[in-house]
């Protein structure tokens, strides 16, 4: 499912327009974002939750040349399912 099948689907479900489900989608997401950004944790209670977390630097392989390189470390997204969802799937 893409952004505009999702935002199909949500304003469907609500009962909204999709002009005004395409702007709560966008609206989570850029909040979601901004709040990674700033360090903190989000939580939706049966959902699933939101953090950023540091991974460390790293060997790789640079798979044309087969040459050794070093992947600095960095911040990466990472989302837990919540066991209402998980339940779902």
């Amino acid at each position: 499912m893409n952004k505009t099948e999702l935002i199909d689907a949500m304003a469907a479900k609500a009962g909204l327009t999709k002009a005004d489900t395409k702007k709560s989608l966008d609206a989570f997401i850029g909040v979601v974002g901004e709040a990674l950004k700033a360090g903190e944790r989000i939580s939706l209670v049966g959902f699933g939750s939101f953090s950023v977390s540091m991974r460390g630097e790293r060997i790789g392989r640079n798979p044309q040349t087969g040459k050794t390189i070093t992947i600095p470390e960095r911040k990466v997204v990472k989302f837990k399912a919540g066991s209402e969802l998980a339940e779902m799937v």
